[in-house]
């Protein structure tokens, strides 16, 4: 590809990428843990992960297409970071599946608290935090390429 096919190819993808981003920011998921206890808030929760994480996932993608026509290399690492992203998904998921069939895990006020309740309520701050993180650094990966490699070609 010479570089008017490459420019042409990332204003595509560019416009992909800003109504993708656009329906990610509708999603307002935020991984902060609350102690709910009803079955309902989260069912409600899984719901919203799992939305979230489809149009984040096809975001990240997107940005994972861009990265590729520009630098293969990066675009592979970033892939293997959409990968990483896409289990910590999963596991959060499931977590959150563990606890909306006992609600009462989230209550971190309940004294009779068993060592297993305490231990998935521990795991979904730390899952959570992981996929907070995760995502986090993918974001600013993908900043720093748009600001040293996409500008240039856009410019």
């Amino acid at each position: 590809m010479n570089s008017d096919e490459i420019k042409i190819k990332v204003k595509e993808n560019s416009e992909k990428l800003m109504k993708l981003g656009s329906a990610l920011a509708k999603n307002q998921f935020t991984y902060k843990i609350e102690e709910k206890k009803s079955k309902e808030y989260w069912q409600n929760r899984i719901t919203d992960l799992e939305k979230y994480n489809e149009s984040s996932i096809a975001y990240y993608n997107q940005v994972h297409n861009m990265m590729n026509l520009i630098n293969k290399e990066k675009g592979e690492i970033f892939l293997l970071q959409i990968s990483k992203f896409h289990q910590l998904g999963d596991q959060l998921k499931k977590i959150m599946q563990q606890i909306e069939e006992t609600p009462s895990i989230a209550n971190s006020k309940d004294k009779q608290q068993s060592r297993w309740s305490k231990k998935v309520k521990e795991k979904l701050v730390e899952v959570s935090n992981s996929c907070f993180e995760q995502e986090k650094a993918m974001n600013l990966n993908f900043r720093e390429f748009y600001d040293k490699e996409i500008k240039k070609i856009l410019e």
